[in-house]
């Protein structure tokens, strides 16, 4: 718990973070965790990314990443053009140590320097350095071999310069991160090695190579096929055989760059991986959209022009791009496009202009089906096929509740506030913690297909029980018997009540807690759910950030979007560092925050606008992609054996905040 808080509160008591003050104060805002793999290595991604866009701008044609043997520092070097050394005529400093020690700045805001660029925000080097107990960057252009050090975004050294070898051009980026920053330094050889092949993969003119010193072996990656050859690796990986053995390329190369490669496969599921400007964007957004949409309107197409479609048949785009992988890559150009990712990570494209774009470009592939009738007719029918047997699902699992009628209600836990559908395809069960949670969601969601079952605190650690121990459980038990479809070995899809079940708690950490518990528990004893697609996370917001609202005009009301939180002034925060990136981002002055401790704290007007609302709410389907290193993880951290936990806590500990 915090100290006393000052009765006084003046200008005096207003701190303004300078320089690269707010990245080592809020690190969670630029590059997502400090505490995990993910936040680590995305400070090599920053400098590779750099070299990335000088090669997709024609400008470099070899990266090479080396992996030092303590484990715990890499080096960057591209064969590009160079940072600028000169001096910048507004900081009267090298333009190098602009780069590298002020925020937002760099030579990607416009198209004069870059015609299409992943890093746009000019603060990944910066973000890098500032993260860095060591940086060194030395620079390779005319002529000449210019070298500066700096130790947490501070220069340590001056620009120093020697003569060059001929007339060799390039940058090498050297950096150890911060421990005082990060918990554990260790970067992984497999994380490293994986994006690089994907870089080469979405680049295939450029020579990527990794060095390894611990193993003394230095890697290439090129890939003149570029993602053709990216699929057929995944597919391999898999052990999938494509339906007609046949992987279908869209290329298009006008002012937007797009291409994709796709296949069908036979597994009940599909799988879209989607890149902008060479950064992968793993919760999709508009170019994944209109890729989803150029596939359904190419084969619709192609199966009504042709009669194919047998009668009685209702085809559903989930039909057709059942057993779908699919890439899709797109290069926008700065001159055209005011590139929008959502966040400094950049997880998703937002940019709604980009997916009729990518729709378009998909027309393509129904005159692909044309030239190859026989790899066609394979896809036709193994897409009918999915239709017939998803309408036989819905007609039995109708049927079953149509048998069982009243008595099968009966069954249903008291707490259960069911939907009025009977249609598993369109109905949702929202698992969500405690009766004030439940009265919250209850008040909120749409009765017709939304299910309510509160939890009674947290539930059973069920990751080394048996089947039978979880199910004597009362609180796991309500939810074997809401969702309907068994548990353990008596599992049957079929009688699966809700087409989607999600696991709603409270934003907090305890939130997250009786979510990995309940995730534990589907995993072993309903894994079946995860690996349908029908086991969802739903998000709530931690935080409401309302903005200071300025008088308009009548004319301008009607030219807002009642959808746009942005332009409504109210904003939506998961976390503590994204609240401050908020307030930050936008200029916010003297905000009304609001802190959801709990779902039930929040009218059912805003849960329904933030968390329940198909057409607003952000939800994360769970997957897996490796069952027995998801069993070996789960086991480690959520078994009977305290070591694995314990050294994660000893290790973690400094880092530790309560959330009280």
């Amino acid at each position: 718990m915090s100290g006393a808080v000052a009765k006084s509160y003046s200008a005096s008591d207003i701190e303004v973070l300078e320089g690269l003050e707010p990245v080592r104060k809020r690190p969670g805002m630029y590059i997502g965790s400090t505490d995990t793999p993910q936040g680590l290595h995305h400070l090599v991604f920053e400098i590779l990314d750099n070299s990335v866009d000088e090669a997709m701008n024609g400008y470099a044609t070899e990266i090479e990443v080396t992996l030092h043997a303590d484990r715990q520092s890499v080096t960057i070097t591209d064969n590009g053009r160079g940072i600028p050394v000169e001096k910048h005529p507004k900081f009267n400093k090298s333009a190098l140590e602009v780069i590298l020690t002020v925020l937002h700045a760099g030579g990607k805001f416009s198209d004069k320097n870059y015609k299409t660029a992943g890093g746009l925000h000019g603060v990944g080097s910066s973000v890098v350095n500032a993260l860095s107990e060591e940086l060194v960057a030395t620079i390779r252009r005319d002529g000449r071999i210019y070298s500066q050090s700096y130790s947490r975004g501070v220069p340590v050294s001056s620009l120093t310069s020697r003569k060059g070898e001929g007339n060799k051009t390039g940058t090498t980026i050297f950096f150890r991160p911060d421990p005082q920053i990060f918990s554990q330094i260790t970067f992984s050889d497999k994380i490293i090695r994986e994006t690089m092949r994907t870089k080469a993969y979405l680049n295939p003119g450029v020579r990527l190579f990794f060095v390894d010193e611990v193993n003394s072996s230095r890697e290439e990656f090129h890939y003149e096929e570029g993602l053709v050859a990216y699929l057929r690796q995944i597919l391999g990986e898999k052990k999938i055989q494509p339906v007609g053995d046949e992987i279908f390329v869209i290329h298009k190369n006008d002012d937007v760059q797009i291409d994709a490669a796709l296949a069908w496969s036979e597994l009940p599921r599909e799988e879209f991986f989607s890149y902008a400007n060479g950064i992968f964007t793993s919760d999709g957004g508009s170019h994944e959209n209109g890729a989803k949409a150029g596939i359904a309107r190419a084969l619709r197409n192609y199966i009504s022009v042709h009669d194919l479609l047998p009668k009685g048949i209702k085809l559903g785009a989930e039909d057709i791009r059942e057993g779908i992988f699919c890439l899709v890559s797109v290069r926008l150009p700065g001159d055209r496009f005011q590139i929008q990712f959502q966040g400094q990570t950049k997880g998703r494209l937002n940019n709604p202009e980009v997916a009729p774009l990518v729709e378009a470009a998909f027309r393509s592939l129904e005159q692909q089906l044309n030239e190859k009738p026989s790899m066609a007719s394979a896809i036709v029918s193994r897409i009918i096929l999915s239709a017939k047997a998803r309408a036989a699902s819905r007609a039995a699992s109708q049927s079953v509740r149509r048998k069982i009628g009243i008595s099968h209600r009966l069954t249903l836990p008291g707490k259960l506030a069911d939907c009025s559908s009977t249609n598993p395809e369109e109905s949702e069960l929202f698992i969500v913690e405690g009766d004030s949670a439940g009265g919250s969601t209850k008040q909120g969601r749409n009765r017709h297909y939304q299910a309510v079952l509160p939890l009674r605190g947290k539930v059973l650690n069920t990751i080394s029980t048996t089947t039978k121990k979880a199910v004597d459980n009362k609180e796991l038990s309500n939810i074997v018997a809401a969702v309907g479809c068994g548990v353990g070995k008596d599992m049957d899809l079929a009688r699966l009540r809700y087409g989607k079940v999600i696991i709603l708690t409270d934003a907090d950490a305890d939130g997250m807690h009786i979510a990995t518990l309940l995730m534990a528990f589907f995993f072993k004893h309903m894994r079946p759910l995860i690996e349908s697609g029908n086991l969802y996370i739903g998000k709530s917001p931690l935080y409401g950030v309302f903005a200071q609202q300025k008088a308009v005009s009548g004319g301008e009301k009607k030219k807002r979007s009642e959808k746009s939180k942005k332009k409504s002034g109210v904003f939506w925060a998961y976390s503590d560092d994204e609240m401050s990136g908020i307030i930050s981002r936008e200029s916010l002055k003297n905000p009304r925050i609001v802190r959801y401790k709990g779902l039930g704290e929040m009218n059912p007007d805003t849960l329904w606008e933030t968390t329940l609302d198909p057409e607003t709410r952000t939800m994360l389907r769970v997957t897996m992609r490796d069952a027995e290193e998801s069993d070996r993880v789960l086991t480690e951290l959520m078994g009977s054996d305290p070591s694995e936990r314990s050294r994660m806590i000893k290790e973690s500990a400094s880092d530790l905040t309560l959330d009280v």
